[in-house]
C-alpha cells in the first residue's frame, strides 16, 4: 500500500533517507579516523567534530525545537564566543565524539527523535504556522524550517562523503545518494 503524499510524509521520507545514508557513511569510519581534518585550508572540523555535529546538532533536536518549542541551549563554545555566535561557533570551539560507538548511538537517538517529532506534527501546522528560528532569520513556515533542518543534515552528510574521499576511502556516488 502506497503512503499518501502529504507534506508530513515528504518530510518523514526525506529524513529517513538522509539518516540512512548518513548511518552508512558513519560505518566507513574507524576510531583512528576521528582526529583527521582536510590537509589544506583552515577552520575545518575534524571527523570527530563533524560526526558530533551530524548526530547532535544536525537535525533531530532542531526538528523537536520547531515542532514542540523545546530548545536545548547550544553548548558553550570553547573559544568564548557568545550571543548569536553560540549557534554557529568556529570549528575550534566544537566538541567531537570520542568513539564511533558514541557517534552511532548519538545519530540513532537523533534519528529516532526527528522521526517521532515529525509523526507528531499536525499537517495543517506545516504551512499555517510561521516561526523565527532562535538563531535569527526571517519568519518561515514550519514546513520550510523542518525541510531546512533535514537539508542541514544532508549538507553535512555530503561534507562527510568528501572527507571520506580525501581520506582515501572507497566511496562513490552510490554511497552519497544511497543507491543500491
Amino acid at each position: 500500500m502506497k503512503t499518501k503524499d502529504t507534506l508530513k510524509n515528504v518530510l518523514i521520507d526525506e529524513a529517513e533517507s538522509v539518516y540512512q545514508i548518513t548511518e552508512n557513511l558513519f560505518s566507513l569510519i574507524d576510531d583512528r579516523d576521528l582526529t583527521w581534518k582536510p590537509p589544506v585550508g583552515s577552520s575545518w572540523m575534524s571527523v570527530g567534530q563533524l560526526l558530533m555535529h551530524c548526530s547532535s546538532y544536525g537535525c533531530g533536536k532542531a526538528v523537536r525545537g520547531f515542532i514542540r518549542s523545546e530548545w536545548d541551549d547550544p553548548p558553550d563554545p570553547k573559544d568564548g564566543t557568545s550571543g548569536a555566535d553560540k549557534h554557529i561557533p568556529p570549528a575550534s570551539g566544537l566538541e567531537g565524539v570520542g568513539s564511533m560507538n558514541e557517534a552511532r548511538t548519538l545519530l540513532s537517538t537523533d534519528h529516532e527523535l526527528a522521526i517521532q517529532c515529525l509523526h507528531e506534527v499536525d499537517e495543517d501546522r506545516l504551512l499555517s504556522e510561521k516561526i523565527t528560528a532562535p538563531w535569527g532569520g526571517p519568519p518561515l513556515t514550519l514546513f520550510r524550517h523542518l525541510l531546512m533542518m533535514i537539508a542541514h543534515l544532508a549538507q553535512h552528510k555530503g561534507q562527510l562523503f568528501y572527507y571520506l574521499k580525501l581520506m582515501g576511502k572507497d566511496v562513490g556516488s552510490r554511497d552519497l545518494w544511497g543507491w543500491s
